[in-house]
């Protein structure tokens, strides 16, 4: 009986110890990602051995990952992304590019037999551009909060750096999904394409009618606010589900659209923030541990430890040049490319939700995993540093942007710091009645 609920005490160790050098590492400017990373090294087989991966754990952080996705989705402002227009695109485009470019190039040169082992199921090509797709990621937490330490997080820079980010994701998720579908070798090219297109087709008729049922029947509705959390929910799991069953698509991509389609409604950033307590309070530091604990350290040849320098470097370059030169050609002014550049380096927890995918489906072998860990933590050290340098350069004093994905991310700060969770329940309770679907007049009491 006691080995049965041995998990409870591995749940407790890793919810304490990620909490506890979250803070350690929150206090050294780092974000708590970095603490739970620490926290899984620690505890699991590369350090002291007292926790090991189970079945449990996987899964759990499997939900863990769909959530996060899931709040990505309802956390993008769409509007504001269409009103964005090319120039958010076109960076974020060469953004993706030069990245995959970059990865492919170095893990070509590095992921061969008596230079770096592979242990990956997956044909080195595929291998090879994985690592590529890894490198796509941009986690803005760091960009946005150093932004706002500086007062800029409303110019025209951090609206482009924002904007991109979104656009950023979506490729990047695109990316992953045509690398997944052709990890099977017996799967042809044309056949992961129209997949691809299935879903995508799948997803705007599913999008359509679930917005239609949640504006119809859930809006009008203004008591049960709890159960828009459960539809919500209950809607990205079986997004999650049929893209990976019926379509072959990774499960965090129709998490992240189902996301998407939740941020078209005004309850958005209520359920935002009430899954947002779920992902932080229990799912996120299970799976940012969860990666950790999969970590074995492999003997630090020279070869790896020329690789983890290499690929930091990559990390760095590939998203300032491909991100500047986006920028310059929409024709921003050079300070502004480096601005746009710099704020799209950090990976975050993007890039180890892609890296847990990749490893899952033997996209990644295990000497990688350490590697990109490391360029993880580093571009998040690095990214803040650079930011408060390369801003120092153009005109002290720009002009705020006067709408932008800013307003949406101070909300959302505002969501997140515990202040005004009620208020907007209560706002979106008094605001049913403008939604696009009229609702009939209620009987008084």
């Amino acid at each position: 009986m006691e080995g049965g609920y041995h998990f409870l005490l591995d749940f407790a160790l890793i919810l304490l110890s990620t909490k506890v050098l979250g803070l350690l590492t929150q206090r050294f400017q780092l974000p708590q990602v970095v603490g739970a990373l620490l926290a899984g090294l620690i505890l699991g087989p590369a350090v002291l051995g007292m926790i090991q991966e189970t079945e449990f754990i996987r899964d759990t952080a499997e939900i863990g990952v769909i959530v996060m996705m899931f709040c990505a989705g309802m956390e993008t402002d769409v509007k504001e992304l269409k009103n964005s227009g090319k120039a958010s695109f076109v960076i974020a485009l060469i953004g993706v590019i030069v990245p995959v470019a970059g990865g492919f190039g170095l893990a070509y040169f590095f992921n061969k037999p008596g230079i770096i082992d592979s242990d990956a199921a997956a044909s080195t090509f595929l291998q090879n551009m994985f690592i590529g797709v890894i490198l796509t990621a941009t986690s803005v937490s760091i960009t946005v909060e150093t932004l706002k330490e500086l007062g800029k997080l409303k110019t025209r820079s951090g609206n482009a750096i924002l904007g991109a980010a979104i656009i950023d994701d979506i490729l990047g998720i695109i990316a992953l999904t045509i690398i997944s579908s052709m990890a099977d070798p017996s799967v042809k090219i044309w056949m992961v394409l129209l997949q691809i297109l299935g879903f995508f087709v799948f997803t705007a008729v599913a999008g359509f009618l679930f917005y239609q049922f949640y504006i119809r029947w859930v809006v009008p509705n203004q008591k049960g606010m709890h159960r828009h959390v459960i539809i919500a929910f209950v809607f990205c799991l079986l997004m999650s589900y049929v893209a990976e069953v019926a379509f072959g698509v990774a499960d965090i991509t129709g998490a992240f659209f189902a996301g998407l389609i939740i941020s078209l409604t005004q309850r958005s950033q209520y359920l935002a923030s009430k899954f947002d307590v779920l992902s932080y309070a229990y799912l996120s530091p299970l799976f940012f541990a969860s990666i950790g604990l999969q970590v074995t350290l492999p003997a630090m040849t020279s070869s790896i430890i020329l690789f983890s320098v290499l690929l930091i470097l990559v990390a760095v370059l590939t998203k300032v040049v491909g991100c500047g030169l986006g920028a310059k050609i929409c024709h921003y002014q050079n300070y502004q490319c480096a601005r746009i550049g710099v704020g799209m380096v950090s990976r975050g927890e993007v890039a180890l939700i892609v890296a847990s995918k990749g490893m899952a489906l033997g996209l990644m072998g295990n000497n990688f995993l350490g590697p990109v860990i490391l360029m993880v933590v580093a571009t998040t050290i690095i990214t803040p540093v650079l930011l408060k340098f390369v801003f120092r350069w153009g005109p002290a004093n720009t002009p705020a942007v006067d709408k932008g994905f800013s307003e949406n991310y101070d909300e959302l700060g505002v969501l997140r710091s515990g202040i005004g969770v009620k208020n907007l329940a209560d706002k979106a309770e008094s605001s049913s009645s403008q939604e696009e679907i009229p609702v009939k007049s209620k009987k008084k009491k």
